[in-house]
Parts: structure tokens; C-alpha cells; sequence
């Protein structure tokens, strides 16, 4: 037993190790990776997994709850109520539209009326743990595109209950009684639903309060202990305790989990519960898509090749063109709508539920369920394929804009000098220059904030930066430097990599988020790295050190000292391999010799006072006529 796990972990494992950075290599979306190892080691093709497959997709689901508590932890609940309107509204019409057509287009089918509208409520389903994964590695989770797709996913989410609820309706009331045996734990099965409505409600309330006055003192007792591996052992059993409170009433255990995430957003162990939670979300995660990508069940495609293809086929456009409508409606940018309708219109991992418990309950027979279980998984292993050929292929072509028109008194459209990213670092970067009479041509991601940018004036590109077709369109050929205000840092490699490829000369000067990030950018040949807390961190203590009375003009001289050798700290250090002995030494040895000089410096200006300054002793000098 023990040689089978080991076997089967080694084998998840060297899947992923081998498949997600070939996908990575290529420029596409992790979750491709996966999908394609689990398809390689799946019982269908190499046979390394075999039947327990079912088994390891239902434990890989956790990966999903987690991920949905995260993503709770980032919402304030002030946040998530303002959402209200955009997640029952905008996810209510896409349900509601989609429910309806796919249960006429399978009854048209041949299909049984409660078979047609089993399926259709799984088809209604997208895939949470593919759309708010591709958003986080591509950082839009801040454009409207990323709002949209939150609002539905979050509304699909929630109106699985009522789903799960609705489906023993369905069925023989003997079938129900039997099937439920089998169908996890739901204290209110088989009551009113009255009864079933007041102990949902009644089960959020208890959520909260768990939040408030149970989760939290916890988390302060485990805090003293100052264990970190116990501050994990708690971030885990709070999302398994959230997660099986709500299956208990037949709710979501997903759900519960984002609720509780929602609570605990504002506690003192947001951030500790994100970075213990992290590592573990993303495993699961991995192991969730890899497990459905092993459930195809390519048997069944060869019997019914042409009934799955269609199948495939008409519930992606189906779903897509209903998006793109909901979208419309919500008078989203035309880029934001084809993403919303490419990112969303798979089948998600819920639906998995909901089939098999249909199977359960006698209402799907097994050729159905199988059936429908393929077009569920081959639909979410397509969806990272159209995602990439809709940014590479369509959105060039529909979702790029042109240069809005400028004022005559304006400078000329070719600028020499490129924006890339126009968050909240990159507009005072771009501000700042502008104040000079310096014009940058901006590129951004975010089509609602290219309009807002246009309006002010700014020349704007929208698109993916690291696509060299809308950097060549935005003048790069002649442009003299290109900023790099990019905050993933990930998608900056790749951009100073193509970039230094085709255009070597050109002058790049790039934001690095931390010391490890400038060290790789250092050693890929970026000569001018910018490390976004570095010159803030060195302004609040030289703050604290005016506060406390040292002259000004001393603590702005010791300033500048200490990052100019800091930085020829970081350059000397960026070849040492990290966390090994040797960089831990050299480290030390680095920070005696700059402390070491920043005394020497301190000490010469202690001899050379007439040179400090500082606000109140100019005001006392203009009084007394001194200098």
C-alpha cells in the first residue's frame, strides 16, 4: 500500500516537474501543463494512474476551496457588499440564460426533460480553479475582465446549492433514500425546504461568528507558541473545519471556505494565513488539473467520437456568445469582452459533482455520465488553448486601439521613451516625467484604464506588453528607453527577454519588487534595476532619525551614501547561488563592510559642520544674521 503512494507521488510529481515548464517554455498558462501530464499519466495513455483517479480528483478539490478562501482573505467585507449587485446580477443572467438554452438544445437532442436539465446545470458551471489561476499568473484580476469573471464564478458557486437541492427532486423518492448513502454528509436532507432555507442562513451567520470569536482567539493562543509549523497545522484545519460546516448543510464547501476567507480579511493573521496557505493551494491546485486531465476517459471518446466533438464544440460557442452577451449588456471594452467570453466558457470542476450524484440518484445511466464527464474535462483542457490563440491571434487584431488624436500643441506621437505599465508605480513614474515636459507612450493591460488614461491625455497602447507586435506598433524600433513598471515579475523577465533579443541596444530601466528579483534581473544583463521599497524604506528611517533630532542635512547625505553602497552591494552578490553557506557569508561580510563605511562617513561629517541643515536651524540662522 505504502509502495502504491510512493509510486503514485513520484509520478504526479515528475509530471508536473516535466510538463508545466515545457507549457511555461512556450509562453502558455500552467494550468496546460498540468492538464497535459495528467492526460500523459492517465490510465488512457502511459496507464501509470489507473482507477484510484476518481478517488485523487476528489482530494485534489481542496485545492480549490483553498484558493477560495485566499481570494476571500483579499476581499474586505465593506468590498464584497459593494460587489453585490455585479455578482447576483451579472452571474444571475448568465445562469439564467445559459440554464434555459442548453435545456431546449438537449431536449432537441433526444435527451429525457430530467436528464436535459441535470446536464444543463452542469454545463451552466465554468471552471473557478482555471479562471482565477490564468488571471493571478497574468495579473488581471484588477481589470474589469478579472471583476467579471469573479462576479459570475463567485454566483456559480453559490447557486450549487440550490442545484444540489433541486436534483433529488428529480428522481424516485426510493432512489433518493438509497443514493443518499452514498452522497457525503447533509443533516437536512429530506427536510421542508423551509426548514432546508433558515439553516443555510443559519449556517453563514455561524460562519461568521466562528470568525469573530472562535478562529481568531485561536490563532492568538497558537501565535505564542511562535511555531510556525503550527501556525500552518491551524490555516489548514480552519479552511477543513469551514469547508465541512457548510457540507453538513448541503452547501458548498468552496463557498464556505471564500465566506470565511471574507471574515478573516480583516484580522491581524491575514497576511500569516496567506503565506502558510500558499504552497499547499498551489499543490493541490496542480494535482486537481492533473487529475482531471487523467479522468478523460479516451475509450469513450473513440465509441462516440462524433457525438463528444459536437458536444465539445456547441457548448463552448453556446457558452462564449451568452458571456459575450452578459458582457455587452454590463457595457464592458470590446478586448474585455472576448476575454470573458474565452475564459469562461468551459465546464467547471462542480460540475463533477453534480453529474456524479445525479448517477447516483439513477437519473444519468452510466453511458450518459461518462459520456458527459469527457466533455466536462476535454472542455476545461481546451479552455488555456483558446485563452492563448484569443491573446495571440484575436485580441491584436479587435482588442489593440489606436492612438486616440492628439492636440496640435502636443509633442510628437513617436516618443522615444515606452511605458510599460501604468499602476500605482508606473503612473507616478510617468506623471513625474510629464511634469518635465517628457511624454512616454504608455502600454497597459487594462482597457478601462487605457480610455482614463486617454482622457488625460497621456498616448496609450492597450494590450499584452510582451507581445512584440503591439511594442513594435507603439514605436519601440525607434524609441530611445523602455521602463519596465511591471508588478509580476515573471511576466517581466519575459518582456526584458524579447526585448534584449531583437532590440539589444535599446536603454532598459525595469522595477524589480524585491532584492531577489533585481538579483535575477542583474545577471540577465539589465544594467539599470529599480527596487520599488528600496529609496521609501531609506526615506521612513531617515524620517525617524530627523524625528528624533539628528540634522537633516546629515541623515539626507548618509541616505544617499547607504544606497549607493547598497547597490554596489546587490551587484557583487547577484552571482552568489541563494541560500546556501556561502551567499549567507558573503551577505554578512557585505553588510559589516557598508556599516562599516557609513561610520566613516558619519564620522567625517561630524568634523565638517558647517555644511548641516535642517529647517529650524536656517529659520534660527535668518534671525540671528548668522551663516
Amino acid at each position: 500500500m505504502s509502495g502504491d503512494i510512493l509510486f503514485n507521488a513520484i509520478i504526479f510529481l515528475a509530471g508536473a516537474i516535466i510538463c508545466v515548464p515545457i507549457a511555461k517554455k512556450f509562453g502558455l498558462s500552467s494550468v496546460l501543463g498540468y492538464l497535459f501530464a495528467g492526460i500523459i499519466i492517465g490510465p488512457y495513455v502511459l496507464g501509470f494512474v489507473g482507477e484510484e483517479g476518481e478517488d485523487i480528483l476528489h482530494f485534489a478539490e481542496f485545492g480549490v476551496v483553498i484558493m477560495l478562501f485566499l481570494i476571500g482573505l483579499e476581499i474586505e467585507p465593506s468590498s464584497f457588499w459593494k460587489m453585490r449587485k455585479s455578482i447576483v446580477v451579472m452571474g444571475g443572467a448568465q445562469v439564467i440564460i445559459t440554464l434555459v438554452m442548453a435545456d431546449i438544445i438537449f431536449i432537441l437532442l433526444g435527451f429525457d426533460w430530467k436528464v436535459s436539465l441535470v446536464i444543463s446545470m452542469a454545463v451552466v458551471l465554468s471552471s473557478t480553479a482555471i479562471v482565477l489561476q490564468t488571471l493571478k499568473e497574468k495579473g488581471l484580476m484588477d481589470t474589469s475582465y478579472g471583476a467579471a469573471s469573479f462576479s459570475i464564478l463567485l454566483f456559480q458557486d453559490i447557486i450549487v446549492i440550490p442545484m444540489l437541492a433541486i436534483i433529488p427532486l428529480l428522481s424516485d423518492p426510493e432512489k433518493v433514500i438509497h443514493a443518499s448513502d452514498d452522497h457525503g454528509i447533509n443533516i437536512l436532507e429530506g427536510l421542508p425546504l423551509a426548514v432546508q432555507g433558515g439553516a443555510i442562513i443559519l449556517s453563514v451567520v455561524l460562519v461568521v461568528l466562528m470568525g469573530k470569536y472562535l478562529i481568531v482567539p485561536m490563532l492568538r493562543l497558537v501565535a505564542i507558541t511562535k511555531l510556525r509549523e503550527l501556525l500552518s497545522a491551524s490555516a489548514l484545519l480552519i479552511v477543513f473545519l469551514l469547508a465541512l460546516s457548510m457540507e453538513i448543510v448541503g452547501l458548498s464547501p468552496a463557498l464556505g471556505a471564500f465566506l470565511g476567507g471574507v471574515v478573516l480579511a480583516t484580522s491581524e493573521f491575514k497576511h500569516e494565513l496567506e503565506s502558510n496557505l500558499e504552497p499547499f493551494k498551489g499543490l493541490l491546485l496542480g494535482l486537481f488539473f492533473m487529475a482531471v486531465g487523467a479522468s478523460i476517459n479516451f475509450i469513450v471518446i473513440n465509441e462516440n467520437p462524433g457525438m463528444i466533438a459536437g458536444l465539445v464544440t456547441g457548448i463552448i460557442i453556446m457558452k462564449a456568445i451568452v458571456i459575450y452577451a452578459v458582457g455587452h449588456l454590463f457595457k464592458l471594452k470590446q478586448d474585455q469582452k472576448l476575454l470573458l467570453s474565452v475564459g469562461l466558457a468551459q465546464i467547471g470542476e462542480f460540475a463533477f459533482v453534480l453529474l456524479s450524484f445525479a448517477f447516483q440518484l439513477s437519473i444519468l445511466d452510466r453511458n450518459q455520465l461518462d459520456m458527459m464527464l469527457v466533455v466536462t474535462a476535454l472542455t476545461m483542457t481546451l479552455a488555456p488553448i483558446l485563452g492563448v490563440i484569443n491573446e495571440r491571434v484575436v485580441l491584436p487584431h479587435v482588442g489593440t486601439k489606436e492612438i486616440a488624436s492628439r492636440p496640435m500643441d502636443h509633442i510628437a506621437k513617436a516618443q522615444k521613451i515606452i511605458l510599460v505599465g501604468f499602476g500605482h508605480f508606473g503612473s507616478t513614474v510617468g506623471r513625474f516625467l510629464r511634469s518635465y515636459g517628457i511624454e512616454a507612450t504608455v502600454l497597459d493591460h487594462n482597457s478601462n484604464q487605457v480610455d482614463l488614461l486617454r482622457k488625460m491625455g497621456f498616448e496609450v497602447y492597450y494590450g499584452d506588453a510582451t507581445r512584440m507586435d503591439l511594442l513594435e506598433s507603439a514605436g519601440i524600433a525607434d524609441a530611445e528607453l523602455l521602463i519596465c513598471a511591471i508588478d509580476d515579475p515573471d511576466t517581466t523577465n519575459t518582456l526584458v527577454t524579447m526585448v534584449q533579443e531583437k532590440y539589444p541596444k535599446l536603454k532598459l530601466m525595469v522595477r524589480a519588487k524585491s532584492r531577489y528579483d533585481a538579483y535575477e534581473l542583474l545577471n540577465m544583463g539589465v544594467e539599470h534595476v529599480y527596487r520599488e521599497s528600496l529609496e521609501t524604506s531609506v526615506k521612513l528611517a531617515g524620517d525617524v532619525l530627523s524625528h528624533l533630532g539628528f540634522r537633516k542635512y546629515g541623515i539626507v547625505r548618509q541616505a544617499q551614501n547607504f544606497i549607493k553602497y547598497d547597490e554596489k552591494s546587490l551587484r557583487r552578490l547577484a552571482s552568489q547561488p541563494r541560500n546556501t553557506e556561502e551567499y549567507i557569508f558573503r551577505v554578512k561580510e557585505e553588510i559589516a563592510q557598508s556599516e562599516k563605511l557609513l561610520e566613516e562617513d558619519l564620522k567625517r561629517g561630524l568634523i565638517d559642520t558647517n555644511h548641516h541643515w535642517n529647517s529650524e536651524l536656517m529659520r534660527k540662522d535668518s534671525y540671528t544674521g548668522e551663516s
